[in-house]
């Protein structure tokens, strides 16, 4: 069985914290902190959702789900972009790149538990 939830950022504590808050919540996580690393991670792992940052090394979030959404096999990946506040254009390409759903850093941990719950279809229980 794959794993539940993909995790792209290369920022250690914020990828720490989520990697802490979505095991809590039950679910099987992989991580990876660079763009190429993403799509090969896709490709192997088959993750229920991905948590994509937008600013990554190597690719960034915007271009790996350009390239997530021109493929069959990962068209469908429901995908959860996360970037800094305030950044209005980067909610506005996410949108028109396919992005599933947005969240804002700083996030509430409830927010982002809720966020994945709603993408992998499970309703809401207490994080």
């Amino acid at each position: 069985m794959g794993i539940d939830v993909l995790i792209a950022e290369d920022e250690p504590s914020i990828l720490e914290s989520l990697d802490f808050i979505l095991r809590r919540a039950g679910w099987t996580i992989e991580s990876v902190t660079d763009g190429d690393a993403v799509l090969d991670c896709v490709r192997k792992s088959l993750p229920r959702v991905l948590v994509l940052d937008v600013m990554l090394p190597k690719r960034s979030g915007f271009d790996v789900l350009k390239q997530l959404r021109a493929s069959a096999e990962t068209r469908d990946l429901p995908v959860l972009i996360l970037t800094a506040k305030g950044q209005q254009q980067d909610r506005r390409i996410a949108e028109e790149l396919g992005a599933d759903r947005f969240v804002t850093k700083p996030y509430s941990n409830a927010e982002v538990v809720g966020a994945v719950r709603q993408l992998l279809g499970e309703h809401d229980r207490d994080a």
